[in-house]
């Protein structure tokens, strides 16, 4: 799928603003995985745009399902889904608060979370469970499952990898957040993930690498169906995108900004909105 230029356009700048929310809201709440809200950010924002659903009727029958794996980035998320109208301004305002129903990862309390995650490694299971299912009942609607890099060092991802191409769930899409960082450091120091395209292809997928921040490029590979095979999309990202003091800093996985670093933050998220106007 290509997307025109104003339509382009409009998802850069609703980025922008899922990005500027997301850090107040963290710094509102005081806590949040900040890092990997902020590289997420794109790839949420074209998701949503892309996949079928009606917020009015979250469970209808023939939407499509998105299961974010990386569940402590839950931040991000949770603005997404309050765009449109799935959580309200004043859940969103309580987050962080004693009794608050947005915690540090998603629910399926919350409407519009088809799982509960954030034990990480479990999301493209659950992913290809659903898929199955939807493939014995032929349907045809699709299970899109975010995973972090740092998150395929658990097994469990593994096998589900096989059981995905095992079945020809060619509904399924697998995306990576690569961002090369998680918690303790670079991802090639903790645990070595390259050749991570050939890993997924070898596990029987087909797989394509973008720039995860490009519109095109996440809406192009979004819209890539096989006729046999699962899609796996290795979207390269850079950790706390947006926020110049985060941006590549393993640090920064879990941090609350300052109140100047907030300012910081807005302020060059209103001028870039305004060089794209």
């Amino acid at each position: 799928m290509k997307l025109t230029e104003q339509h382009k356009k409009a998802l850069m700048l609703q980025a922008s603003e899922v990005r500027e929310r997301t850090v107040e809201l963290i710094y509102s709440g005081q806590g949040g995985h900040i890092g990997g809200d902020l590289s997420e950010t794109d790839i949420l924002v074209a998701v949503f745009d892309y996949m079928k659903h009606k917020p009015e009727n979250p469970f209808w029958e023939e939407r499509d399902h998105f299961i974010l794996s990386k569940g402590h980035a839950a931040e991000a998320y949770y603005v997404v889904l309050s765009r449109y109208g799935y959580i309200s301004e004043e859940e969103l305002k309580a987050f962080g608060s004693f009794g608050a129903k947005l915690g540090g990862h998603p629910s399926k309390k919350i409407k519009g979370v088809e799982a509960n995650t954030g034990s990480l490694g479990h999301g493209l299971g659950l992913a290809v469970g659903m898929a199955l299912a939807l493939k014995k009942n032929n349907k045809d609607n699709r299970v899109f499952v975010l995973t972090g890099d740092g998150e395929l060092a658990e097994g469990s991802n593994w096998e589900a990898a096989m059981s995905a191409a095992k079945f020809g769930l060619k509904n399924l899409t697998w995306i990576i957040d690569r961002n090369h960082l998680q918690i303790s450091g670079n991802t090639e120091d903790v645990m070595p993930l390259e050749n991570l395209k050939a890993k997924t292809e070898a596990f029987g997928f087909r797989t394509v690498e973008i720039n995860g921040h490009e519109m095109d490029e996440i809406f192009e590979a979004l819209s890539l169906r096989d006729s046999e095979k699962p899609v796996c999309i290795i979207a390269n990202t850079i950790k706390g995108r947006g926020l110049a003091c985060a941006e590549n800093q393993a640090s920064w996985h879990h941090k609350t900004p300052t109140a100047e670093q907030v300012k910081n933050m807005q302020k060059a998220m209103e001028a870039y909105r305004k060089e794209l106007a």
